[in-house]
């Protein structure tokens, strides 16, 4: 009987060790991936903002301003390995006109994704304004176990990959983040036709003015599931002087700021998510390990236990044949 429970128990406990590797080494790789149906609102705010109103065509200053974004994951364009997330964001004064202010900028971003890695996968439909875009780099989020290291992340505005720099640590709602800062100096986005009055020049009727762009944008990163807990983003787009580079019209200039709220809200999930990933990748491997070790050991102790009783029954009858 001891045999038998000592069999069982050994296989037990090498059942349980190959679980614990399978925990550690490949059972993440399938189950801890970015979800194919997200839904979150996340809303950044600043004041003192200058921006270009296109209702009275003329800059507007001292402005608070609200952008209000809302990400949906189109689940059946995903996969097991790509997912498929829609970021919807308008910007708002909301210092004039009643709620939700008076528009000043739309933007919609549709960007398919490595489901752990948060690299740009060109497939399904990837657009940015509704045109079909070729993208490279980190969208959205930043890998799972985020790495202390510098990154590419695609700029939605000047469509195309940058580099985001580690520049060290800090803590969001109690949590150790990473922080990564995106530099940009005056790069041309695009183009845009203005009348020659509304930029200083009154001889031409229109002229196509070079878009530029001058930003630093810092995100705080939960390095554990790669999720963006909050975001800074110092910039100012403008009419340049195609001679001098000079600024003839300010589109729009502020810093903007993830609110409170939306800090909290994303604090709360990448939490909920880090409790996940560390019973699947630490605390499951470790309790079945350790339990699987022990098992093993007993199991063996009571396997060795019954060959050392029924050698030493031998050895008793083997005297007694002797004696006899």
């Amino acid at each position: 009987m001891r045999r038998v429970l000592g069999v069982v128990l050994t296989g037990l406990g090498a059942f349980l060790l190959v679980l614990a590797l399978l925990f550690r080494f490949y059972l993440p790789g399938q189950v801890i991936k970015f979800p194919l149906n997200e839904y979150s609102v996340s809303d950044l705010t600043g004041t003192n903002v200058t921006y270009f109103s296109d209702q009275s065509l003329a800059e507007v200053h001292g402005a608070t301003v609200r952008a209000a974004s809302t990400v949906q994951g189109d689940v059946a364009a995903g996969s097991s390995s790509t997912a498929v997330w829609v970021d919807n964001t308008g910007i708002f004064d909301i210092s004039s006109g009643p709620s939700p202010g008076t528009p000043i900028a739309y933007s919609s971003e549709r960007i398919p994704f490595n489901r752990r890695t948060g690299l740009v996968v060109n497939c399904c439909g990837a657009a940015i304004n509704g045109k079909p875009q070729k993208m490279s780099g980190q969208e959205f989020v930043w890998p799972i176990g985020t790495q202390k290291k510098n990154y590419q992340i695609f700029d939605t505005t000047l469509l195309k990959p940058e580099t985001v720099k580690f520049t060290g640590t800090s803590t969001v709602n109690g949590m150790n983040v990473d922080v990564f800062v995106e530099h940009v100096v005056n790069q041309k986005f695009g183009t845009e036709p203005v009348p020659g009055s509304l930029v200083g020049m009154k001889s031409q009727a229109n002229v196509k003015l070079p878009e530029e762009l001058t930003a630093t944008n810092t995100y705080y990163v939960d390095p554990v599931s790669g999720s963006p807990l909050k975001v800074v983003e110092n910039q100012t787009s403008f009419l340049a002087n195609p001679s001098t580079g000079a600024n003839l019209l300010t589109l729009l200039q502020g810093t903007l700021t993830t609110t409170p709220k939306s800090i909290a809200s994303a604090a709360s999930t990448a939490k909920s998510d880090d409790t996940e990933i560390n019973w699947v990748q630490n605390i499951g491997p470790l309790i079945a390990g350790i339990l699987g070790l022990l098992l093993l050991v007993v199991g063996i102790l009571l396997v060795l236990g019954q060959y050392e009783e029924y050698y030493e029954y031998e050895d008793e009858d083997e005297e007694v044949g002797a004696g006899a």
